[in-house]
């Protein structure tokens, strides 16, 4: 029976890649939009970190609805491939913060506070510097079954870049 969910989960992927990669692209938005209540609702400052990772999920998020939109293999092979390497690029940051949470620096802040930014630079700088972040990366602010925020944002990011592989190695459909 454990051999048969994989072979199952396969033959989905091949017959409704279309369907995965749009799944992709709403599980993107719900964790773009899940970073924003904590950020706006629960008052979670997001680091530089988090904010690339953001830029990440928006990527994927694009790449997979575009590739979802369009028809064809040669469309959805690229979008997977493209896919792939942006959710790698987000677990190796996920990975990096997590790394720093684990063993925090004596000395380190990944950003400044909104209103320092402000007060201190002219805004032509302030606001380039507002988009990179302004909390602590190796602070652990939330976590969920034991896991922070840049934790399971790794495991979403390899989830990601392993479907985007299966989508990639699917087999050709049969010839009638």
């Amino acid at each position: 029976m454990s051999s048969a969910l994989p072979a199952q989960a396969l033959a989905l992927i091949e017959r409704f890649p279309r369907r995965l990669l749009a799944l992709i692209a709403l599980g993107c938005v719900g964790l773009l939009a899940f970073g924003l209540y904590l950020q706006h609702v629960v008052g979670l400052e997001p680091c530089p970190m988090c904010i690339v990772q953001r830029y990440a999920l928006v990527l994927v998020a694009l790449v997979a609805a575009i590739a979802a939109a369009l028809p064809g293999r040669g469309a959805h092979a690229v979008g997977a491939g493209l896919m792939g390497l942006l959710a790698v690029s987000g677990a190796f940051v996920a990975a990096r913060q997590s790394w720093l949470q684990w063993n925090p620096p004596e000395i380190l802040s990944c950003g400044r506070d909104f209103y320092g930014m402000i007060e201190s630079f002219p805004l032509k700088r302030a606001i380039p510097m507002i988009f990179k972040g302004s909390g602590d990366c190796s602070a652990i602010d939330w976590t969920f079954l034991g896991l922070t925020i840049a934790n399971w944002s790794f495991l979403c990011f390899s989830l990601i870049a392993l479907l985007a592989v299966l989508l990639l190695v699917r087999r050709a459909p049969a010839s009638a």
